[in-house]
């Protein structure tokens, strides 16, 4: 999250304060996800943690500008990809 949403400030307000919504709904998400690992009912599984491992490796090979204008241009796959787990 610090490496998507810290980038992708623009000129126009309007976007930043939707960048923003967005950033604090995954707040939101990465704290029930860290409860459900906390106390070990979380069925994620090595997966999950493999294809975590792969998104964050494409995006460190990425301009970080660029990388994170694609992360939040490609949300809905990782949404969709969440919601199936």
């Amino acid at each position: 999250m610090d490496k998507v949403f810290r980038q992708c400030e623009t000129e126009n307000l309007h976007v930043n304060r939707k960048i923003s919504g967005i950033a604090n709904s995954f707040l939101s998400t990465e704290k029930q996800l860290r409860q459900c690992e906390d106390h070990n009912i979380c069925n994620c599984g090595e997966y999950a943690m493999n294809k975590f491992k792969q998104i964050i490796s494409n995006y460190e090979q990425m301009d970080v500008t660029s990388a994170a204008t694609k992360a939040l241009g490609e949300l809905d796959i990782l949404l969709d990809w969440l919601d199936a787990y």
